[in-house]
């Protein structure tokens, strides 16, 4: 999924997925498998467009 996508409006809230990626780091035990990188680098990059998003509805 690119980034473009992503940064049409998350569903997910950036403590929510905030949430997720530290569950993630927890349950991999600090070393992420090459699935487990995937999935992380797509929680990050949603986190970052929720952020955005939270940013500009603030403004």
């Amino acid at each position: 999924m690119s980034p473009e996508s992503m940064s049409c409006g998350s569903v997910r809230s950036a403590a929510d997925l905030n949430d997720q990626i530290r569950a993630l780091w927890r349950r991999a035990g600090g070393s992420l498998s090459s699935q487990e990188r995937a999935e992380y680098e797509l929680l990050v990059v949603e986190w970052a467009a929720a952020m955005r998003g939270e940013v500009i509805e603030a403004a």
